[in-house]
């Protein structure tokens, strides 16, 4: 298990560009599955969930080809479907949730698929039933062998349907989908997830021969067609580092430059951050944070605290809320965050308390955070990733903090994050990346 060294207190400063995003990257990937023909794909990042995902699809049979950083071809067309049934394919999914998105191609085009339980963040419940139910509705039939640990699901006679989501997911709107685009007949899905990178899917798709209509809306419309070929698709820079990047800002009072961020696909994003009392320039697809010494947040009309809350696009993003918490605790004023969606994503708190914040977690949903305003500097500390968007949350902390911080478990943040120390220590963060017989002994609380 490795960790980052950081030091804490030294100010950022120059220019800092985005990755492609992490979300869309595993959906667009898992759809090369729908199609013979090759499919080039740009900006993808080089992260372990991506990472891991491609390693599936070649153990699979698809051809996988790098061009250069970023970009990758892509070609399904020898599959070894007998490898779904193996130990190690199920080990392998185990350790991605992002291995459910294989789901929706499988039963499109093959008609059949092994997927074993998904693994990824430890933050509550999350659930497959939206996955499952939708198939259903098309006609897919599913049994789950408690003994291997994997869903058996036998789609011979899938056929289009109306399907209404209990739930805006993502990931089930997006398995949906790829489901539909080889399925005879016509599919609707209302109350459908519409991020930005649903919309991307459904625009490759559509180049790649599909009929899919009501993009960017909640009710999306899909005709079966017989057949998909190939394409070349660009993955859209990663919403959830511009955000981050934005709040490194604020938190240790940087002169930051991120470019190219794809503006207009980020939604609230800037508003929300704007909320915190967070100035920021648009510069034709950049954003521009002038250094502040403090920000103030704002207030409702009739005067009470701010609350900031997670909800489907074009809502705020779940995966932001743990990045804005670190951002409120050097704020002029006090936040009530309130994550609707995960029940165990806010317990990473308790070491921002044990840092100084002044944070009280009501229940595990929602947090107090009342702001030092700059008065207090958190202190260093030893802490360890529970998963992805709070381990970059903790690095936010600890890049603003009085003396020397470690966080282990890395891993987590890797999973998500590309190169991001050497990223940050090119534009003035000091972070040391150490493997865990090479933690130093000159920092206090290691032992």
């Amino acid at each position: 298990m490795s960790s980052f060294v950081i030091e804490g207190g030294y100010k950022l400063h120059g220019e800092i560009t985005p990755q492609g995003a992490k979300n869309e990257a595993l959906e667009v990937i898992s759809a090369v599955l729908l199609t013979e023909e090759p499919v080039l794909m740009h900006n993808i990042p080089d992260i372990l969930d991506v990472n891991n995902l491609i390693g599936i699809l070649s153990k699979m049979g698809v051809r996988c080809v790098q061009h250069g950083q970023g970009s990758w071809e892509f070609t399904a067309n020898n599959l070894d479907m007998e490898y779904l049934a193996s130990p190690e394919f199920v080990q392998r999914c185990s350790r991605l949730r992002g291995s459910v998105l294989l789901l929706g191609p499988l039963l499109g085009k093959y008609h059949r698929a092994r997927i074993a339980k998904p693994g990824g963040d430890k933050i509550g419940r999350r659930r497959l039933d939206t996955h499952f139910y939708g198939v259903k509705k098309m006609g897919a039939k599913f049994d789950f062998d408690d003994e291997s640990g994997r869903f058996e699901i036998d789609a011979s006679s899938l056929h289009g349907a109306d399907i209404l989501l209990d739930e805006a997911s993502v990931t089930g709107t997006a398995n949906l989908i790829m489901a539909s685009v080889l399925t005879p007949g016509k599919t609707t899905i209302y109350n459908a997830a519409c991020e930005p990178y649903i919309q991307q899917l459904c625009k490759m798709l559509n180049r790649m021969g599909a009929k899919i209509s009501g993009i960017a809306s909640n009710f999306i419309k899909i005709e079966g067609v017989s057949e998909l070929h190939g394409t070349e698709h660009r993955i859209l820079p990663d919403m959830i580092e511009v955000g981050s990047f934005i709040g490194m800002a604020a938190m240790t009072g940087s002169d930051l430059v991120i470019k190219n961020v794809s503006f207009n696909n980020l939604g609230i994003i800037p508003e929300i951050f704007s909320r915190l009392g967070i100035r920021m320039e648009r510069k034709d697809d950049d954003i521009h944070i002038p250094a502040q010494s403090t920000y103030k947040v704002d207030k409702f009309i009739d005067g009470s605290i701010m609350t900031i809350s997670d909800a489907p696009w074009p809502g705020l993003t779940p995966d932001l809320l743990s990045v804005l918490l670190v951002v409120a605790t050097q704020a002029n004023g006090s936040v009530l965050f309130h994550q609707k969606m995960f029940e165990s994503r806010l317990f990473f708190v308790d070491k921002l308390i044990d840092m100084g914040a002044q944070i009280i977690l009501c229940d595990p949903h929602r947090a107090v955070v009342i702001g030092h305003n700059h008065t207090f500097q958190l202190r260093g500390a030893k802490m360890s990733s529970p998963d992805i968007r709070a381990g970059i949350a903790l690095l936010i902390a600890a890049l603003s903090a009085k003396g020397t911080s470690v966080i282990s478990n890395i891993e987590q943040i890797d999973r998500g994050y590309e190169d991001i120390e050497k990223r940050l220590t090119a534009i003035g963060a000091h972070i040391t990346r150490l493997d865990p017989k090479k933690l130093p002994d000159n920092v206090p609380y290691l032992t």
